[in-house]
């Protein structure tokens, strides 16, 4: 039984009940402060997203060079007059000629070339059928057939690419292979992954 001398402090209750909860809360930010953090990208996810500087200059006519851009391989190829000549030849072989089905290249690229100078294709050089890496075939007929302007071919499930990247009619891939964004710093350097400011 509770007798006069026994009476509730209601002020004191209150200030400690208020007490407890910053202090609650306090020490539940402390501990979310931490787990927030490890969320964010590390320094060397941001890298992996960096654009990447890349000197065209280097690859000759008719050669291919690879380099990295978001952990993917992207090739510049260097093509010459021949092989410029040959993205006009059997165009009614390609699934998507005109680029019009599925946009896989910066508008700055919609064009007979897929790039900003005719002869430097840019692109990513993973098959958009299941993201196997394509072969470069670059020479006309050899262990292609007679009927090969050079190109890329996967040799996984059988996907043939032209030169300009563009997805041959019967092949598993549904779409073109994928141009990145890029642009020329000056002749010869280009940046992967940023886009080209587009003309007026």
């Amino acid at each position: 039984m509770a007798n006069g001398n026994n009476k509730v402090d209601l002020k004191r209750r209150k200030f400690l009940l208020a007490a407890t909860s910053v202090t609650g809360a306090i020490g539940a930010s402390a501990l979310a402060l931490p787990f927030a953090s490890s969320m964010l990208p590390s320094e060397k996810a941001k890298a992996a997203g960096a654009a990447v500087e890349f000197d065209v200059g280097s690859v000759g006519p008719g050669e291919i060079k690879t380099t990295e851009w978001r952990g993917q391989p992207v090739w510049i190829l260097n093509r010459s007059k021949d092989m410029l000549k040959s993205l006009d030849v059997k165009n009614n072989n390609l699934s998507d000629p005109n680029l019009k089905v599925v946009s896989q290249q910066p508008t700055y690229c919609q064009n007979a070339t897929r790039s900003i100078k005719s002869n430097v294709l840019v692109v990513v050089g993973i098959c958009t059928h299941l993201g196997c890496s394509p072969s470069p075939k670059l020479e006309k007929k050899g262990d292609m057939g007679n009927e090969w302007e050079g190109g890329f071919f996967c040799p996984c499930h059988g996907s043939k690419f032209d030169l300009a990247g563009r997805v041959y009619k019967g092949s598993p891939a549904p779409t073109n292979l994928v141009v990145p964004p890029h642009k020329y710093l000056d002749d010869n350097i280009i940046i992967i992954g940023e886009d080209q400011e587009e003309k007026a």
